[in-house]
């Protein structure tokens, strides 16, 4: 497989993504019925799966080169942004907590982007 092809659908996977997320979120704190549609419910299970297996691949081709640091440091931060995003959509019990939790999520996000651009475990700050 073309790595630069799998890595461009990573990145578009991961920019459709955070676009859904955000405006899901926003739909969670505004307490919009838009969350209950089924293409909402369903979109972002896609969007991930494909972002996920587009990671897995890279991750192939890249071979031992994949157990770097950056790499790791991308894998818990996705578990964190998963958990918080989890409380911003909806295990957040009031309006202001989801709003503090999609904040949060969309920080973490960065720093992923970060991690990503820069190859190195420091983000933005290396």
């Amino acid at each position: 497989m073309n790595y630069l092809l799998i890595k461009h659908l990573h990145v578009t996977a991961a920019a459709l993504s955070i676009l859904f997320f955000v405006i899901r979120a926003y739909w969670s704190v505004s307490e919009s019925a838009m969350l209950q549609k089924k293409v909402v419910k369903i979109a972002p299970h896609v969007i991930d799966t494909v972002l996920l297996a587009a990671a897995i691949m890279l991750s192939v081709l890249l071979g031992p080169a994949a157990a770097q640091p950056w790499v790791l440091t991308k894998i818990v931060l996705l578990i964190a942004y998963i958990g918080v995003g989890t409380i911003a959509i909806k295990r957040g019990r009031t309006p202001r907590s989801r709003a503090i939790a999609a904040v949060v999520a969309v920080l973490i996000f960065i720093y992923i982007v970060g991690v990503a651009i820069k190859h190195h475990p420091a983000s933005w700050f290396f």
